[in-house]
């Protein structure tokens, strides 16, 4: 679903492209384009000098990421098993070895244009308990026991990760509650609470990016990923705050939206309310690296983006082209296409993922640079069948 709207990329929702009980989510351009139908084949030249200065190295270990979840599918199996067999490759290794086995594609939008847009995104450090307290009252909610979810691929095999949420009220489905009836006084997810924090503007925030870790009192922390959604489609905070003339367009970031709450307190929940989509967490087992993205394993900060999977595979290697947040400075180095995003939609549209904490929050809130894109697939990819 794309859900961000344009004027605003300071706020996203780490969201498989799927969600909208109103099916909101299928933009008339996309119904006569082809799964990854906007990808042109490329010549090696036209990235060589980005290879050239890389260090590939760095990007190994999330390329070995991405085979733990393709190598058992067809297309994608005799790459990994050849990856496999490489011990800590240099980077000229990595270079041949890319060369050899993958054919280069360069995305490009249904216009045909070239750039598109590329933002960020990280994984925030909130303070919380597992039980509420004093300092801790605002809840971080599992998936509640009513959620129905329908895929809608098993019923219409042309509406491939589209899905429909809501509840049963007698023998209808109807939409879920908004984020405004989940936060009424009546507290209607009482009982699913998964964890209790001590900042609503963090805990939204927290929606936006889809995961997170919960440092805990007594020094222990947890991480949480992305569980489910209500399934209301996504509104910016950002566009709202523009719209009503408490922020003016062009400072409006992830930043400038934290420090307007902390001014209008009283405000807050209104203007959070106008977006009804509400994110669900769970639990992520311990020790990971990073968390888990839409692929099902963990990304790696600065090597992993998000993409719209119908255009590039998830998995797939890719170069990325464009520019450090709030400079001409170039940031062009390869990158692996394991996460999705609610706002991540069309053929060039890139959420590129930052990492942990304060450091890598500044440089996701304040991202938003026109960029190119390049996707490797292997020798024995098969484009689906065009309709």
């Amino acid at each position: 679903m794309n859900i961000k709207q344009p004027d605003c990329e300071c706020e996203e929702i780490k969201v498989t492209k799927e969600e909208s009980i109103k099916c909101e989510a299928f933009p008339e351009e996309e119904k006569e384009i082809t799964q990854y139908g906007l990808l042109k084949k490329a010549e090696w030249q036209a990235v060589e000098n980005i290879i050239a200065q890389d260090h590939l190295s760095l990007a190994w270990p999330a390329w070995l990421q991405s085979c733990n979840a393709l190598a058992k599918k067809e297309a994608w199996a005799e790459v990994c098993r050849a990856s496999r067999l490489l011990t800590s490759p240099s980077d000229s290794e990595i270079k041949q070895f890319f060369y050899q086995h993958f054919t280069l594609y360069q995305a490009l939008q249904s216009t045909g244009e070239a750039e598109g847009l590329v933002t960020g995104y990280y994984q925030p450090l909130l303070q919380g308990s597992r039980k509420k307290t004093g300092k801790h009252q605002v809840p971080i909610y599992a998936p509640p026991s009513d959620l129905v979810t329908v895929d809608l691929s098993e019923i219409y095999p042309d509406l491939k990760y589209k899905r429909l949420r809501g509840r049963v009220e007698g023998n209808k489905l109807i939409p879920y509650l908004t984020r405004e009836e989940i936060s009424e006084n009546a507290y209607p997810l009482k009982g699913q609470e998964l964890l209790w924090v001590n900042d609503p503007v963090e805990a939204f925030f927290l929606e936006i990016q889809g995961s997170g870790v919960i440092a805990f009192e007594d020094g222990s922390r947890t991480q949480v990923g992305y569980a489910d959604q209500n399934g209301h489609p996504y509104r910016s905070m950002g566009r709202e705050l523009i719209h009503k003339g408490e922020l003016s367009r062009h400072k409006v970031s992830m930043q400038s939206i934290k420090a307007w709450a902390k001014r209008n307190k009283d405000k807050l929940q209104k203007f959070m309310n106008a977006n009804p989509s509400v994110v669900f967490f769970r639990e992520l087992p311990p020790g990971l690296p990073g968390p888990i993205g839409a692929l099902g394993v963990p990304i790696t900060a600065e090597r992993s983006v998000a993409v719209d999977r119908k255009f590039i595979p998830l998995g797939a290697p890719v170069i990325l082209s464009t520019t450090e947040p709030y400079s001409d400075k170039p940031l062009e180095q390869l990158m692996m296409a394991q996460d999705t995003g609610g706002a991540i939609g069309g053929g060039v549209r890139i959420d590129y993922y930052w990492g942990q904490g304060d450091y890598a929050g500044k440089k996701a809130g304040s991202m938003k640079q026109q960029g190119r894109v390049w996707v490797m697939l292997p020798k024995t990819f098969i484009f689906p069948d065009s309709k």
